[in-house]
């Protein structure tokens, strides 16, 4: 089977052209390690649209070709993709695939899959007209625009896999077809050696912007601090763009103001996955979310996981059997949820123990490759040469 899978490659969002490899998020990323487990049964080929020719090498795994395709800046979204689009499709005539895998609608991966003229499904990875309605998304901003190409996506395509229920409910009236797979974790984390640090770091993961819920987590952990001992470690980048700016500068007064209370910016995967083996919690305090990788990376490694019930988040975490949930509006509840989990370390060892037993069984890379393969063929099927 030959399938074309349309992935951005981060080394353009972070301009750094300079980069050898490509870098892709950790979610396509981990389902790429599962692929390439697949070799002999799937050729697989990477486009990546940028808006510089970026070097790589023709393969990127024994059966996994990568394709850069340079595209002028208006063909982005301020054409609404246009220019994404055609280069796409002139490289799939090339390359003729099975079928195309669009992962994300965040930028052009969706929409070109779409009208890219063969067999398509696509993953979202985040609900955008969710995050563009919690963000109170302005017309025509980045997110107002996404959030309406996301409809048109899911309209347009053969199907759309779903990490959780969350995102099947909000998709299932516009597409033709629907299917519950998780994400994939990198394999690294299922290795991670924990060495939990005396006084708990408790993590909280993700950039520093409203919807994530930060602000609240700070002020929700005051009145426990007399009776508990612990770090809150905050790893993402502090959005001061505008109109987000006052939520991160807010954020870094709290921070300074607690000595409990440390910003250590943005982390990458060898990094986290170092704060993950010393990490006493993971706290995720998110007003919206569908699949959070890092819940599921928690999971893997054996971290004990307190999250907010929202989402898709409850797909992932079972109260009191594999994490702890809270409302993530209501501060009692954020702190009574945490300080459970600092009180009683015996139930934290517990539920880690079995959550990751569970992200064995479902968030392994083979495990979820071969779901998609499953899936490919279904499409195939609907779609005879």
């Amino acid at each position: 089977m030959k399938i074309a899978i349309l992935l951005n490659d981060n080394r353009d969002a972070w301009r750094r052209y300079d980069l050898p490899k490509p870098i892709f998020g950790t979610a396509p990323e981990a389902l790429l390690q599962g692929l390439e487990m697949l070799d002999g049964e799937i050729e697989a080929h990477v486009l990546s649209c940028t808006q510089k020719p970026l070097t790589a090498p023709e393969k990127i795994a024994s059966n996994i070709f990568y394709h850069s395709l340079p595209v002028p800046k208006i063909g982005w979204l301020r054409s609404l993709y246009q220019g994404c689009i055609r280069a796409t499709r002139r490289k799939l005539r090339e390359i003729q695939p099975d079928i195309v895998h669009g992962q994300g609608t965040e930028r052009d991966c969706s929409i070109s899959a779409v009208f890219s003229g063969f067999p398509n499904v696509l993953t979202i990875h985040g609900n955008m007209r969710q995050v563009a309605k919690a963000l109170g998304a302005r017309p025509f901003s980045y997110f107002w625009l996404t959030a309406r190409l996301e409809s048109r996506a899911v309209h347009g395509t053969d199907g759309v896999i779903c990490q959780t229920r969350y995102t099947r409910e909000q998709v299932q009236s516009l597409a033709r077809k629907t299917w519950l797979v998780p994400n994939a974790v990198d394999k690294a984390c299922f290795e991670i050696q924990r060495n939990v640090e005396k006084e708990p770091i408790l993590l909280c993961v993700a950039d520093i912007i409203s919807y994530k819920n930060q602000n609240q987590l700070i002020r929700s952990l005051d009145p426990i601090v007399s009776e508990h001992k612990f770090r809150l470690v905050f790893l993402g980048r502090v959005n001061q763009a505008a109109p987000y700016g006052p939520y991160g500068a807010e954020f870094l007064r709290l921070v300074r103001a607690r000595p409990w209370c440390r910003h250590e910016g943005f982390a990458d995967r060898q990094q986290l996955r170092q704060w993950l083996g010393r990490a006493g919690g993971l706290v995720l305090p998110t007003l919206e979310d569908n699949c959070p990788m890092v819940v599921l990376e928690a999971m893997a490694a054996g971290v004990p996981v307190v999250a907010s019930r929202v989402g898709g988040v409850p797909d992932l975490v079972e109260n009191g059997k594999t994490g702890l949930l809270f409302d993530p509006r209501n501060g009692d509840d954020m702190s009574a949820a945490i300080a459970k989990l600092l009180a009683e370390p015996e139930l934290g060892r517990t539920l880690a123990a079995e959550a990751k037993r569970q992200a064995q069984e479902r968030f392994h890379p083979l495990v979820v490759a071969r779901r998609h393969v499953e899936i490919y063929r279904e499409i195939m099927k609907d779609h005879p040469k």
